[in-house]
């Protein structure tokens, strides 16, 4: 009998956490394919009825915890587990629609899951939270921060899962006894929630994230916060984060620490940032599983509490998103960002920073299992995250030069296809390459690094230049010994932009890359400053998607400073069109040369971006 208890308690557990992991996954899956759908229906048109419907079945999956009776949230736990892990085997399909339908249903049903968890055990709740975020990072750090589980190769394991939590829920009827609504978290325990999980998916569990906003490597910031989250789990961690919060006055004075080392970190870089959005990410877990012991009100549905958390998850989200596109939507949310983040800290504070009531009170052992667990975790991203060498540049005095829009990861269909990608670069052998639309951690991008994740599979380095909210920009990626880096932000009236270059002593070359505004940009001014930027070096490589076509004035300005179209000097005429990358109608992305002789140019057929990729080899001089 006991045997049979502690199986069922340790499969509660397991259930418990792979709910929490499936609904992280679930909520960047589907804020990455409406990010496809709006674009398309907004920005290329027409509208039609299907932008309102989706957003309607949004709210109906995000409401679903509240909108059902009590007990919906407490009966039957192990069945809603299971529904979750089938609505999971759809997210590995890479598809935008079957991910869209999916990640509703895993949504919806995690949402009633985790009702009836809080209301049983809040801090089971709250823990089974933070080790799902952890196995999130893991599955980002072997897959390049890439979530690995999000393959098709996954499938299978999946399918597995649902039949083994199947089987599990059938034979041992797990949460069939204990409380039924004997707790509910407090009335602004779901403002709590909705800034939490925007925090934590938006940027606090992500280690290439808080690289790209501080400055900080990859290699060292990955491990510092894996470090930094298992510690939360910690009951001397936590104890002492109790002892903080039930003091009124210390209680607002560590919020505002906390609320304080978050700006630090969106205005500065260096240590001190980093050091600050470490320390956050150890408060914001801290005071998540602080808030989960505090004795709870006894009247209520925690299924209301879970739904409105996940829609002020849904409004910050989509409110950031337009920090991103404020030029073509809200121009005031230019350099907003920190806007946004500030609000999901008040929304997490104002849950957290109520009239304490009396702590549960808890003095546990340090658990000798979870110090292995911990190093477990640490060595395995230490491993995952080590730097590679990158691969050599030409050794023939030739060298292959690309520049590629890589549409932040998505094909025309927005279907994610950056693995093809770096086959398309890889296949064409290329040595270096300009890119362009480049997202190092939005969540509308599925919160991976387009950048390192091209470096690390091509054994490129990779010089980065963030233009947009610290997490979008342009990047040049090189074979070879690290360069000396250089790069520019340009004057900007709509989106901003810039241009980044490299010095390869390898090659003897200076390498740039660049992308334009759209309509209503002055373009010639930012050609302009682009050339000054670049000044006589010679020899030149200047690559990018310039957003404008051969006889246009921006491009005849960069010819009268001494750049050559290779397609020209080679005699290729017409030159073949680059954009867009299904029936591709006009040339807008080019690699121009100065002092430095083609010898060949052409344009893969690869459909795997928005745009086709543009390759020359040249003879180094």
């Amino acid at each position: 009998m006991v045997s049979r208890i502690r199986l069922r308690t340790w499969i509660e557990r397991a259930l418990a956490v792979a709910s929490m992991l499936f609904l992280l996954q679930a909520l960047r899956v589907l804020f990455s394919v409406m990010f496809g759908f709006i674009y398309d229906q907004v920005f290329e048109g027409p509208l039609d009825a299907w932008l309102p419907v989706s957003h309607v079945l949004i709210l109906l999956a995000f409401l679903l915890p509240g909108l059902l009776p009590a007990r919906w949230a407490n009966k039957g736990m192990g069945w809603v587990a299971t529904g979750v892990a089938a609505g999971r085997i759809a997210l590995s399909f890479n598809d935008p629609w079957i991910r869209y339908a999916g990640s509703l249903l895993v949504i919806a049903l995690a949402g009633i899951f985790l009702a009836g968890l809080m209301a049983r055990d809040s801090r089971r709740a709250a823990l089974s939270v933070i080790w799902a975020l952890i196995i999130e990072m893991l599955l980002r750090v072997v897959g390049d921060t890439l979530d690995a589980s999000l393959g098709s190769s996954w499938i299978a394991i999946f399918f597995a899962w649902y039949a083994l939590s199947l089987l599990a829920v059938a034979g041992l009827r797990p949460w069939e006894d204990g409380a039924v609504e004997a707790s509910i978290p407090g009335r602004r325990w779901g403002w709590a929630l909705g800034g939490f999980l925007f925090l934590e998916a938006s940027l606090l569990s992500l280690p290439h994230a808080i690289g790209h906003w501080t400055g900080a490597h990859y290699a060292m910031a990955a491990p510092l916060l894996a470090a930094t989250t298992c510690l939360a789990l910690f009951p001397s961690a936590q104890r002492a984060t109790r002892l903080l919060m039930a003091v009124p006055f210390l209680r607002v004075m560590t919020l505002v620490l906390f609320g304080g080392g978050l700006m630090l970190a969106y205005f500065s870089r260096g240590v001190a940032s980093l050091l600050a959005l470490l320390l956050c990410q150890w408060g914001m877990l801290s005071i998540w599983l602080a808030k989960s012991d505090q004795q709870v009100h006894r009247r209520g549905k925690s299924g209301w509490r879970v739904s409105a958390g996940l829609i002020i998850l849904l409004i910050l989200n989509y409110v950031n998103a337009f920090a991103f596109t404020y030029p073509y939507t809200l121009p005031f949310m230019r350099e907003k960002g920190w806007v946004v983040y500030l609000a999901a800290f008040l929304a997490l504070a104002a849950g957290a920073a109520g009239r304490a009531r009396e702590p549960i009170s808890r003095d546990e052992p340090e658990p000798t299992w979870l110090a292995m667990a911990s190093m477990v975790v640490l060595a395995i991203v230490f491993v995952a995250v080590w730097p590679q060498a990158p691969h050599p540049l030409g050794g023939d005095g030739k060298a292959r030069l690309a520049t590629y829009n890589i549409h932040y990861g998505y094909d025309d269909d927005w279907h994610l296809t950056i693995e093809d990608m770096a086959q398309t670069i890889a296949d064409a052998g290329v040595d270096i390459i300009a890119l362009q639309e480049v997202d190092v951690g939005r969540m509308t991008s599925y919160s991976m690094d387009n950048a390192y994740y091209l470096g690390r599979r091509l054994g490129m380095n990779v010089a980065y230049l963030p233009t947009v909210e610290h997490l979008t920009g342009i990047a040049l990626l090189y074979k070879g010994s690290p360069g000396e880096l250089s790069a520019k932000l340009l004057t900007s009236r709509q989106e901003q932009t810039g241009i980044v270059g490299a010095h390869l002593e390898d090659a003897g070359l200076h390498a740039y890359g660049i992308w334009l505004g759209l309509s209503d940009e002055d373009t010639l001014r930012q050609i302009d400053e682009a050339l000054a930027f670049i000044g006589d070096r010679v020899p030149t490589a200047f690559g990018g998607d310039f957003n404008s076509r051969p006889d246009d004035p921006e491009i005849g300005a960069i010819k009268e400073a001494g750049f050559q179209d290779p397609f020209e000097v080679l005699g290729i005429d017409p030159a073949p069109p680059t954009s867009p990358a299904v029936n591709p109608q006009s040339r807008i992305d080019f690699v121009f040369l100065r002092g430095i002789e083609p010898l060949r140019a052409w344009v893969p057929e690869s459909t795997a971006s928005d745009h086709r990729m543009m390759v020359v080899d040249v003879v180094l001089p």
